[in-house]
C-alpha cells in the first residue's frame, strides 16, 4: 500500500518514499510538503531554480533535493536511481513539472513548432521518461502509486495556449492508457486543477482577469491554492481502489 499506515507515521526505517518533479516552488512544493506531513520522505526536484528546490528539501524530514531536467531521458533516469540510491525504494511518483507560455489561442503564428516541441517535450515526454524509470521501483513495493498533474484545459476549451492545452490532453490520455497497464502492481492517476494560485499565475497580466471570472462565476468563488491541489493529490495516493481517474480540482468551474 503506497500511503502510511492509518495507525499513525510509519518508523523511518519503513517511511514510504515519494517523489515530486518540478517541486521547488507553487503547486509542487505544496505536494511534497503534504506528502512529508503525511510520513514520506521525499524527493524535491527542479531543473533550474536550485537554490529554492534545496531550500525546500531543507525544510523537511530526511528529503533529498536532486537537480534534473525531466525533459532529459537521462537526467529523469538519474532523478530516478538517485531516489532509490538514496532511500532503497519508491512509494509514489508525482509527475508535476510543466511549462507554458501564454499564447492566445487564436494567434496560430506565435505558436511557433519550437513552442510546441518545448511544451511536449516537458510535460507529456518528460512525464513519460520519468514514469518508465519510476515503474520498476513502484512495482516492487506491491502498491506504488503514480499521480500526474494535468488541468482543466485538458478536457476543455482553455489554457495559457494551445500547445499547452494539447499537452494536458495527452497527459490524460497517457494516465488512462498507464492505468490499464500497469495494474495491478501500479496506480496511475492524475489531478487536473483550475486556476491555481502560484507566484507565475499572480504577477501574470494574462491571468488577471480569468481570476476575476474564477471569482465570480464559478460555485467555490475563489481561485484554487496549491494546497487544494495538494490534498487531492494525497486523496488519490489513499485511494488504493482507484486507478486511471482524472480528478478535477477546479472549484466547480467545469459546472459552469
Amino acid at each position: 500500500m503506497a500511503a502510511a499506515p492509518a495507525a499513525g507515521p510509519p518508523t523511518a526505517s519503513a517511511a514510504p518514499v515519494a517523489l515530486v518533479t518540478g517541486s521547488s516552488s507553487g503547486i509542487g512544493r505544496s505536494v511534497a510538503r503534504r506528502l512529508a506531513a503525511e510520513g514520506y520522505r521525499v524527493v524535491v526536484n527542479s531543473a533550474r531554480s536550485v537554490a529554492e528546490g534545496e531550500e525546500t528539501a531543507a525544510g523537511l524530514p530526511d528529503a533529498l533535493y536532486v537537480r534534473a531536467d525531466v525533459s532529459v531521458e537521462t537526467e529523469a533516469r538519474h532523478l530516478v536511481e538517485s531516489a532509490i540510491d538514496h532511500y532503497g525504494r519508491l512509494d509514489v511518483l508525482v509527475n508535476n513539472a510543466g511549462r507554458t507560455r501564454a499564447i492566445p489561442h487564436a494567434d496560430l503564428t506565435a505558436a511557433t513548432p519550437e513552442v510546441w516541441r518545448e511544451i511536449l517535450g516537458l510535460n507529456v515526454i518528460g512525464t513519460w521518461q520519468t514514469t518508465v524509470a519510476a515503474v520498476p521501483h513502484l512495482a516492487r513495493t506491491g502498491g506504488g502509486t503514480v499521480v500526474n498533474v494535468s488541468s482543466v484545459a485538458g478536457s476543455r476549451p482553455a489554457g495559457s495556449s494551445v500547445p499547452y492545452a494539447v499537452s494536458k490532453a495527452a497527459v490524460e490520455h497517457m494516465t488512462r492508457l498507464l492505468a490499464h497497464a500497469l495494474g495491478p502492481s501500479v496506480r496511475v492517476n492524475a489531478v487536473a486543477p483550475g486556476l491555481i494560485e502560484t507566484p507565475w499565475t499572480r504577477d501574470s497580466a494574462f491571468f488577471a482577469p480569468i481570476a476575476q471570472h474564477v471569482r465570480e462565476t464559478t460555485p467555490l468563488r475563489r481561485t484554487g491554492l496549491p494546497e487544494d491541489v495538494a490534498d487531492a493529490v494525497m486523496g488519490l495516493v489513499r485511494a488504493t481502489y482507484t486507478t486511471g481517474q482524472v480528478l478535477l480540482v477546479d472549484g466547480g468551474a467545469h459546472l459552469l
